[in-house]
């Protein structure tokens, strides 16, 4: 009897370890699927560095439906009437990716600004922020939208009299001229 039991107990743990072995291990940076759509976004905040006054800065948000159902954004709520969105309506189906394009007019504005964008839709998150920031200086103040081009990077025009010389400053669509000294 007592072979028996042992036996009938020995076969239930290795029926036990071999259903343990066959269990799928998901790597640790693995993301699961969430029931329902769910929004992730590539960045949260865009900081667009200095600007003059009257100066429009754009940036678009990019993000990822990563749940299970299709994304639909109902609306974006804007913490200012200087700053406008204008995003995918079309719904998100999961795995597919949608965008958020934010314009922020700095006219009337001055210093360090924040400008919040509340995405409203269907995510199992619930409602998710993002946000535009960056300081805002009077005309014909220094701004420092971009790094400045390396000295190799430019080359000196023949006459540097009244040369001037364009910098574009990434993504931001941001013009400065600047005299060539």
């Amino acid at each position: 009897m007592k072979k028996a039991l042992i036996l009938a107990l020995s076969l239930s743990v290795m029926g036990l370890a071999a259903q343990a072995q066959t269990a799928a291990v998901q790597p640790a940076n693995a993301q699961t699927k969430v029931a329902g759509p769910q929004i992730q976004f590539e960045e949260m905040k865009y900081d667009f560095g200095s600007v003059h006054t009257g100066d429009v800065v754009e940036h678009t948000f990019k993000f990822k439906n990563v749940g299970t159902q299709p994304l639909i954004i109902s609306n974006i709520g804007v913490s200012c009437g200087c700053t406008t969105p204008e995003w995918t309506r079309d719904p998100v189906m999961p795995g597919k990716s949608g965008s958020i394009t934010a314009k922020f007019n700095s006219s009337g504005k001055f210093g360090m600004q924040n400008k919040v964008l509340t995405v409203e839709s269907n995510s199992v998150g619930g409602n998710a922020m993002v946000s535009l920031v960056g300081d805002v200086k009077e005309a014909g103040a220094t701004v420092s939208a971009a790094p400045a081009p390396a000295a190799s990077d430019v080359a000196a025009p023949a006459d540097t009299k009244d040369a001037k010389q364009k910098v574009k400053a990434g993504d931001n669509k941001i013009k400065a001229k600047k005299k060539a000294s």
